[in-house]
């Protein structure tokens, strides 16, 4: 079966073409069905043939999410649990700003890349997401809450790229004009530092943001932190930071979770202003949101401002991120982890 939210308009004119021997300007209309309209089943495409959404449904599958669970915050936050066509479970959250409206996917069932700060991992890496699985997340926060999305972040359960080929697809039709037309501009990636994929991302040239998960000044707190660093040192993450600016002009994010006792000394903060200087980039500080299985504390926001007020000492801009989301399991992986238990 076909995973028809997955092609580009390009591979539906041929899926069209070969299979069901339509012609080329059926494709465009699938499409905005499927992207525009964001419908969740043939029987809704009513410019369509009753024959053709036949022959679609015999030949093609509409991956979606469903609602599980859904929990919302008093400062409007709204962090969903959603399920699968397999019955795996992700975490998508929606996010209200001044500036517009946010969601931040998962690309991923689970992670495994270990950080010790996040409960995504606990239980390891069951799959990929496709790009229709992670379009369908998007797709359904926008109905859930009546409102156009204008930013994506993929920062949720996953690396995204540890699921490169995806993501990209994800990203190519998120930013189609026939479908959402996100501008790539509003589209930031995450990721805890794999470099060939850095450098190969820098070279496909999208005008999206990099976030580099960080959250630590030297390779050795790194390490403790995040077991990735081991195979991805530091010094080498960094320079793969450079290079995707160079490549792009698009300065990079810096996201930093400031643990209790762990990483956010003064000391610390006068490290990460020397590991970065020179660089067009922005740091993202971030108080833990606490997980019970980590042990991990926030820093008090005295401790937070002195970090902030040391960095800019350095040169480096920075800002704390609001903490959104805090009473409703507000780290990734959370709420999926308590509906397994």
């Amino acid at each position: 079966m076909k995973d028809l939210k997955s092609l580009t308009i390009e591979e539906m004119e041929a899926f069209l073409a070969e299979d069901l021997q339509q012609p080329k300007y059926r494709a465009k209309q699938v499409f905005d069905w499927l992207h525009k309209k964001m419908c969740g089943g043939f029987d809704e495409m009513t410019n369509l043939s009753k024959e053709l959404r036949e022959k679609l449904a015999a030949k093609a599958e509409l991956r979606d999410v469903r609602q599980v669970a859904v929990q919302e915050s008093k400062d409007g936050t709204r962090k969903y649990l959603f399920a699968l066509g397999d019955e795996e479970r992700i975490e998508s959250v929606f996010l209200p700003h001044d500036y517009g409206n946010a969601v931040c996917i998962s690309s991923q069932v689970g992670c495994r890349m270990g950080c010790t700060f996040c409960a995504s991992t606990l239980s390891g890496l069951s799959r990929n997401l496709t790009a229709s699985e992670m379009l369908s997340q998007v797709y359904g926060i926008s109905k859930d809450t009546g409102v156009r999305i204008d930013h994506v972040v993929v920062m949720g359960m996953g690396e995204p790229l540890d699921n490169y080929e995806n993501l990209i697809r994800f990203l190519v039709l998120i930013a189609d004009p026939n479908g959402q037309n996100l501008s790539m501009r509003n589209l930031t990636v995450s990721t805890c530092g794999l470099t060939n994929e850095i450098r190969r991302l820098a070279e496909e040239k999208l005008p999206i943001t990099l976030a580099l998960s960080l959250h630590a000044p030297t390779q050795e707190k790194r390490e403790a932190l995040m077991p990735v660093a081991h195979r991805y040192p530091l010094d080498e993450v960094i320079e793969a930071c450079r290079f995707y600016f160079e490549k792009t002009g698009r300065r990079v994010t810096f996201e930093y979770s400031l643990i209790a006792g762990k990483n956010d000394s003064e000391e610390d903060a006068a490290e990460l202003g020397a590991l970065l200087a020179g660089m067009n980039c922005h740091v993202n500080l971030i108080p833990v949101n606490p997980v019970e299985e980590r042990g991990y504390a926030q820093p008090d926001q005295s401790a937070v401002l002195r970090f902030q007020n040391k960095l800019e000492k350095k040169g480096i801009n920075s800002t704390i991120r609001r903490g959104m989301g805090r009473d409703i399991d507000g780290a990734c992986g959370q709420l999926r982890r308590r509906f397994e238990e």
